[in-house]
């Protein structure tokens, strides 16, 4: 029987950490969940699941983490990058600030923490790497220059990584997520909203804003990521990129065949066409209200 491997997933309060974790504990593997929210991690816990509190920001908790594992298991097979947010809003009218701690969140504190591992992975001679990126690493939409901007970052530096660890037999996968059911939309649309909603970029806020709120209806369940990490830690020989998700295939074909100004164009015209959707929507939901109302 295959010895249990030794994971750690960051992001793992919520969403698709959360899923993969729980996928991961099942399959018999010794999985330590690590977040900022330890106290929605109380069902982790019950599975079988370490528990960590983890904020990819803050130096001591990334280093006692990591000497928490080494302590009790003395390796570590996988670390698993997922914590990140989305922060969405005009490069203009965004503070600096928030696109420092952007960057802080999704791209110093991924490869912080991939600093600390690698001592670990280097002596053993084995060890996998699984940064969550998005498809938002290869495509790009208005009002998401920083966002986009820290998954266009991990995306080369993973490929970096990739290539300086193989003769260390480190393997570094990337996941492209598509639309995904998460906390992840809301809070980017509340963002973009507060920040831009009522500056000269109003209009185009509202556009994208119409389309964040459209992955409450179709976005695809965070299992479907879930399942996608599960493959990446699994596979004998892991791929160095996996993409699944509302919108993923498509997405990314569209980028490659497209020239930039054709795509610019698609992805304008997917944000108004969002927007005009939402409005005939809220129509639709006011139109049932009504009626409710009157035979209620």
């Amino acid at each position: 029987m295959a010895k249990p491997r030794v994971i750690l997933i960051t992001g793992a309060s919520s969403g698709i950490g959360k899923a993969t974790a729980l996928k991961l504990q099942a399959q018999g593997n010794i999985v330590y969940g690590a977040a900022r929210r330890v106290e929605k991690m109380t069902d982790l816990a019950a599975a079988g699941v370490h528990v960590l509190k983890l904020d990819v920001t803050d130096e001591a908790t990334l280093v006692a983490a990591v000497k928490t594992i080494e302590a009790e298991q003395q390796r570590l097979d996988v670390l698993i990058n997922n914590a990140g947010y989305g922060s969405y809003g005009s490069l203009e009218d965004v503070p600096l600030a928030e696109g420092e701690y952007q960057f802080k969140v999704n791209v110093f504190g991924v490869m912080r923490l991939t600093q600390l591992v690698l001592p670990i992975m280097r002596a053993q001679h084995r060890g996998r790497i699984i940064n969550v990126s998005s498809i938002g690493g290869k495509i790009y939409q208005p009002l998401s220059a920083w966002y986009m901007g820290t998954k266009h970052a991990i995306e080369g530096m993973s490929d970096t990584l990739r290539m300086e660890l193989a003769p260390f037999g480190i393997d570094v996968s990337i996941i492209e997520p598509g639309g995904i059911k998460t906390e992840w939309a809301g809070i980017a649309e509340k963002k973009l909203l507060e920040v831009s909603g009522d500056t000269a970029y109003g209009q185009q806020a509202r556009n994208v804003g119409a389309m964040l709120s459209l992955f409450d209806t179709f976005a695809s369940n965070p299992g479907v990521i879930a399942k996608l990490m599960v493959r990446a830690v699994n596979d004998v020989k892991p791929k160095t990129r996996y993409h699944a998700g509302m919108g993923a295939g498509v997405s990314l074909a569209a980028r490659h065949w497209l020239s930039d100004r054709q795509f610019d164009k698609l992805m304008n015209q997917a944000t108004v066409g969002a927007a005009k959707l939402a409005h005939f929507a809220r129509k639709d939901a006011k139109r049932a209200g009504s009626r409710h109302y009157r035979h209620g």
